[in-house]
């Protein structure tokens, strides 16, 4: 770390002064151009997961407790975009989205400019790493405490080689001792800037990342390297938008708990909610739950209400009489659903046309018909997929393949209702002690089901939260 001491030497303490930041800010590096996609955008600008690769990695920083500032440098000429996209994400943290420059350094430069005079810990970020979770950022701010530049790496699976002009082996270095670079870069200030100020004083200054401007430069300042993860890749090839697409389809999400029982009856006093397949299992203990605390609901089912979810007609009355009734609907919940496993070659055909039906068409017609009243409201649809949805599975293959089909309308629905400010995401319970689970595969130890009440907390939890497109698991405490 370099710091100003120019104090006298008699009144020189004995060591370096404490560090005391006035601020942690994290600037999301979003200067590329994506050539190497070859999309003809910038790469961060891509959607996956139905939303820009740029604002699921601002919304990192923004849900991490540790940042107290984000400042955005886009590539010129396309700042409004991703103006445009921090608005209407309503980031709080976000100061300004500036132009970066034409080089990384560069760019790292005129964030350095940006930051003003004062000290303060600076996380740099790829913007086309949106996968960063918020333990790396904690564990990054955590060591500034006690080094002046910190960076993030991971072990490398393979062998590195080093090869001539005529790509021919010239050394096999020891792998125990590589590491595969990622970002956040995090640095104290005073360090980043000093390096950066001996960096352009140098004709054959040449770096790739900030760490190596460091190491260059300031070679008595220890860099501190943090354990990364597999899964924070960075978006550079036409393969990694599709990978981190399913990345984002496999991570789940956590909807956060109100403190207590007032919060909820004070959220849910007064809203409207309908719920489909609330006749029993999870749909009816969501509907108790709710009703406790205050909410109007409205559970319909075949087997109470004569509702049959994959009849339009059925659907539009039950919201019809729910918004009558109420002058409002603020959630629409479908929990309806068959399982009836057994061989698909001979499975008879009225079975399968009915799975097809209430599992998937009967979710893609409420949506249909719930937008205009959730519109009103800004409110959420909720659906709910099975762990099956990431692969396929013998004897239950279309309950599988229409639990996963769930997850892609959550996703493309949470973009294409984002304008107007409803919200879609999708529970995803472990095995639940249901009357439908216990109909297919009969009585089970309950120590290994999850209770429906469990699963109508989360549910709970996901409906008063500000997830969208999002795949929330709900787990058996230890599980």
């Amino acid at each position: 770390m370099t710091q100003d001491l120019t104090t006298a030497a008699d009144t020189r303490p004995d060591g370096p002064a404490p560090w005391r930041p006035t601020r942690t800010v994290a600037v999301v590096l979003a200067g590329g151009t994506g050539s190497r996609v070859g999309l003809g955008i910038p790469k961060q600008l891509l959607k996956i997961a139905g939303k820009p690769i740029i604002e699921h990695t601002i919304t990192v920083f923004e849900a991490a407790p540790e940042i107290d500032e984000i400042i955005v440098l886009m590539a010129p000429g396309h700042v409004e975009a991703a103006q445009q996209i921090v608005d209407r994400a309503g980031f709080r943290k976000v100061s300004r989205v500036l132009a970066g420059g034409d080089t990384r350094n560069a760019t790292t430069r005129l964030a350095l400019d940006a930051l003003g005079p004062d000290d303060c810990n600076v996380l740099f970020h790829d913007a086309v790493r949106p996968l960063l979770s918020g333990r790396i950022v904690r564990e990054c701010v955590n060591a500034l405490w006690s080094y002046a530049a910190v960076d993030v790496a991971i072990p490398s699976a393979d062998t590195i080689i080093r090869v001539d002009a005529d790509d021919c082996i010239t050394d096999i270095p020891v792998r125990a001792q590589l590491r595969r670079g990622q970002t956040p870069q995090a640095f104290r200030s005073p360090t980043i800037r000093e390096a950066y100020r001996l960096a352009a004083a140098d004709p054959d200054f040449h770096a790739t990342d900030d760490c190596g401007v460091v190491l260059r430069y300031l070679p008595e300042v220890p860099i501190k390297v943090i354990e990364g993860a597999d899964e924070n890749i960075k978006v550079t090839h036409p393969v990694d938008v599709h990978l981190a697409d399913k990345l984002f389809q496999l991570a789940a999400a956590q909807a956060p708990r109100l403190t207590d029982e007032r919060a909820y009856t004070e959220e849910l006093t007064g809203r409207t909610i309908v719920v489909f397949g609330g006749s029993y299992g999870i749909g009816a203990r969501l509907a108790e739950l709710a009703q406790g605390y205050g909410a109007q609901v409205f559970s319909v089912g075949r087997s109470t209400t004569g509702t049959y979810v994959e009849r339009p007609e059925d659907v539009e009355k039950a919201l019809r009489e729910a918004f009558d009734a109420t002058g409002r609907i603020d959630h629409v919940v479908v929990t309806a659903g068959i399982l009836e496993t057994g061989a698909l070659a001979e499975m008879p055909e009225s079975t399968i046309e009915q799975m097809l039906q209430v599992n998937f068409v009967a979710p893609v017609t409420i949506a249909r018909l719930a937008l205009p009243y959730l519109r009103q409201t800004k409110g959420q649809l909720l659906l709910y997929t099975s762990s099956s949805y990431t692969r396929g599975r013998a004897r239950y293959a279309l309950y599988s393949a229409t639990k996963a089909a769930l997850v892609n309308l959550t996703q493309a629905l949470s973009d294409e209702w984002s304008e107007f400010g409803v919200r879609v995401n999708c529970v995803n319970p472990e095995r639940t002690a249901t009357p439908m689970r216990t109909r297919a595969f009969g009585d089970e130890p309950e120590h290994t089901l999850l209770a429906a009440e469990t699963v109508a907390q989360a549910s709970l939890d996901v409906l008063l939260s500000n997830l969208t497109g999002q795949v929330v698991d709900v787990r058996r405490a230890g599980a």
